[in-house]
């Protein structure tokens, strides 16, 4: 029993071990790079000509995290790091990975990354460009018609040499937001690849198949004989005229395909002697015309506006119609060729370059370098990772990439939420602002009309106080029909007069002298214009 104890907690151990030692190699990645710090001295940019566009250092926009930064439009970038071990793409999982963010959005540019062949190959960091040779390129591009999220291997033919570059078919499309977003390339020792975008599996293929891969790295068994000629009495005509047809004898092809409708008339009121154009009478000679460099000026021309009250104007002519005679020019049927051999293909023979494999013969990734020509500024690289696992690429996307998303992601819908709340009070407060307008249109209130006039043009350069100018216009209407209802003069008493003085009649000429000119005065204040400087215009 003690022995049988004893191995049980011994397998435990071991047991133990084992998934510590999975979970240390999980959190090891073979290659990183957060930028946080500076890219100076650890990057190398290249001074191959042409390349003069400027890298950054630069924070993402509302993180403290830290980017390689695209700092100008149509400008040619490349920058390359050297690793310090080459990876072996053969026999084991590889994960490529890696963020990048479009601060002012992608018209134009490419944003991917290029997994560089040794030097060896016929390259040095110094003078890194489109020509240096790559194993695999991996990530967004969009421009024009272009708009997919490359894998590209480059794979060497045994037989010829030659490397030829693989494009995977129909690839994920690039997201179209400013957000920022992470490129995950999985590849399996059993031949498969995958795509994933934000963690989500976009693209799944076989590095094999010829469905996947545009050329197939395993090329076709036989290819059409270059030295094969189509004979000459080849006939790939499958119809031909029948040679027996005769055009008819009615048959004309001189008829035209439109003739004048003899049953037209001219509409009555047409004024013939009037032209569709005449001069502009508003139009005058520039001062600084000269007739002998500028030529004979001529006046403007403007649409004639008899014409528009008549049916028409000028010469009057019948319109045209369908010529029922007409039939065009006779082509004799066509009936089918019996000479007809079909569309001739040279013949296959054994293709010298083919070969057969189990798996890609990977050249190892010795270097990762961005090498791009973009005619958009402001796109930013982050946390490039090689992994030799997916729980690694996993969990870096959870802690490195998921938060500053998902940030991101709040402050867009905060945004649009904002948006779309500004749209529908700029549409409330325009009914608002409409009816306060009629409302200081009522008569009753024409003594209070210039006063409510000042207050909604106001509210009108000022949206936010629309609610306190609706209240106090609420609060001149209460006010307003309190006094009618309550506080109204009472009329006067009247009491016995006594002799008027003679200067009396004198009083009251200029009372209603007085009383008329204040009439005016109120006339002329209601019929003035108000003033909706802003809103009428």
């Amino acid at each position: 029993m003690e022995t049988r104890r004893k191995l049980k907690v011994q397998l435990l151990g071991f047991l133990f071990l084992a998934f510590f030692a999975v979970s240390l190699r999980a959190s090891d990645p073979i290659f990183y790079e957060s930028f946080d710090e500076s890219f100076d001295g650890r990057w190398i940019v290249s001074q191959k000509d042409g390349y003069n566009g400027v890298w950054k250092h630069e924070k993402s926009e509302g993180h403290d995290d830290y980017g390689l930064l695209v700092s100008e439009k149509a400008r040619k970038y490349a920058i390359v790091k050297e690793l310090e071990k080459p990876v072996d793409l053969k026999e084991e999982t590889v994960v490529l990975q890696f963020e990048t963010r479009f601060q002012e959005g992608l018209e134009c540019g490419g944003a991917y990354i290029k997994y560089l062949r040794p030097q060896e190959a016929g390259w040095v960091s110094k003078e890194f460009d489109n020509e240096s040779p790559y194993s695999i390129m991996f990530g967004p591009d969009k421009c024009g018609g272009t708009n997919k999220v490359h894998f590209i291997l480059k794979h060497k033919n045994p037989k010829s040499g030659e490397y030829v570059e693989h494009h995977l078919k129909s690839p994920p499309s690039v997201p179209y937001d400013k957000l920022t977003h992470v490129y995950t390339a999985i590849l399996t020792p059993d031949n498969g690849v995958r795509i994933l975008v934000d963690g989500e599996e976009k693209k799944k293929a076989n590095l094999l198949s010829d469905d996947d891969f545009e050329p197939a790295i395993i090329p076709p068994k036989t290819i059409p004989d270059p030295e094969d000629k189509k004979p000459e009495d080849w006939d790939e005509r499958e119809k031909i005229p029948d040679p027996e047809a005769t055009k008819p004898n009615d048959w004309d092809e001189d008829a035209p395909m439109e003739i004048e409708d003899e049953e037209a008339e001219k509409p009555e009121g047409w004024l013939d002697d009037e032209p569709e154009e005449i001069d502009d009478p508003e139009s005058t000679k520039p001062e600084d015309w000269d007739d002998e460099e500028d030529g004979e000026w001529e006046p403007l021309k403007i649409e004639n506006p008899k014409c528009a009250e008549a049916p028409g104007c000028g010469e009057w002519k019948r319109p045209m119609k369908r010529n029922p005679a007409y039939k065009g020019k006779w082509h004799a049927p066509l009936i089918d060729n019996p000479a007809y051999k079909g569309i001739w293909k040279p013949q296959e023979i054994p293709n010298p370059n083919y070969f057969e494999l189990s798996s890609p013969n990977f050249e190892p990734i010795a270097a990762v370098g961005i090498e791009i020509w973009t005619m958009q500024d402001g796109i930013l690289f982050d946390n490039i990772l090689i992994a030799g696992d997916e729980k690694t690429a996993e969990s870096y996307r959870q802690t490195e990439w998921k938060p500053k998303f998902d940030a991101e992601k709040e402050k867009q819908k905060a945004e649009e939420a904002a948006a779309e709340s500004a749209e529908g009070l700029s549409g409330i407060q325009k009914t608002v602002f409409d009816t306060l307008y009629k409302v200081a249109d009522v008569k009753f209130l024409e003594a209070y009309r210039p006063k409510l006039i000042e207050l909604i043009e106001k509210a009108e350069t000022q949206p936010n106080i629309t609610i306190g100018v609706l209240v106090s216009v609420v609060v001149v209407l209460a006010t307003l029909v309190f006094k009618i209802l309550f506080g109204g003069k009472k009329p006067a008493v009247q009491t016995p007069q006594a002799a008027q003085p003679t200067a009396a009649p004198e009083t009251s000429s200029s009372k209603d002298s007085s009383e008329e000119k204040n009439d005016e005065n109120e006339k002329e204040e209601a019929n003035a214009p108000r003033r909706r400087t802003r809103r009428d215009n």
